[in-house]
């Protein structure tokens, strides 16, 4: 409430009263009064209810939300359900992409990507794994890696696929100590409602959209 305000009113009230509000008025920073028009005086409130703390207000604050969201799924081919099965999915083959053993042969590396990914991809990466020059480095080196798989964004979806961007980081030990690798790749993963299986995996930067 304005000063020029408070003195029109305070000449109808009394006189004590005016001062010890316009002492408030000048004490307080101007962020704890109000300055929407229309409100009322203090003295103009209803006695049968208590005195609110100075400068506080019953309307939420700032920032709160009054009413629920718009449901954004009702716009998107897959449900909240299917987009978190599909998530888990590409996650869970992250990890088990970028985990093996030097001692681990290359029938077992696949088997733990078979029931996350299509059969075609499982051959394709088990046929890399078992490639003459990169299966002996790896056992040359006494690789060991373990992978955690942080989902980026979602790069781009479709009715029946999904593509994420991903972030696989691996702790390898081998002959020569420890390191921390991350890579980032687009993995996309096929189906539907909650039954998804990774169709394809490649280097973030080659597409894969």
């Amino acid at each position: 409430m304005r000063f020029t305000q408070f003195a029109r009113t305070a000449a109808f009230g009394v006189v004590v009263l005016g001062l010890v509000a316009l002492g408030a008025y000048l004490l307080y920073p101007a962020a704890h009064r109000p300055t929407r028009a229309g409100d009322r005086p203090r003295a103009a409130e209803s006695s049968s209810s208590p005195a609110a703390p100075f400068g506080s207000s019953s309307r939420p604050p700032a920032g709160t939300a009054t009413t629920a969201g718009p449901d954004i799924y009702q716009w998107l081919p897959f449900s909240q359900a299917g987009l978190g099965a599909a998530a888990s999915v590409t996650v869970r083959f992250g990890d088990a992409y970028g985990t093996f053993s030097y001692a681990q042969r290359a029938a077992a590396y696949a088997a733990r990507l078979r029931p996350l990914a299509s059969a075609q991809l499982v051959g394709q990466i088990e046929a890399a794994y078992s490639a003459p020059g990169v299966a002996s480095a790896r056992t040359s080196s006494r690789q060991v890696s373990s992978a955690r798989t942080v989902i980026d964004e979602i790069r781009a979806f479709g009715p029946t696929s999904l593509t994420f961007v991903v972030q696989v980081t691996q702790r390898v030990t081998d002959v020569r100590g420890s390191s921390l690798q991350t890579t980032s790749y687009a993995v996309t993963v096929t189906g539907d409602d909650t039954s998804w299986q990774v169709s394809d995996i490649e280097p973030a930067a080659a597409g894969n959209s």
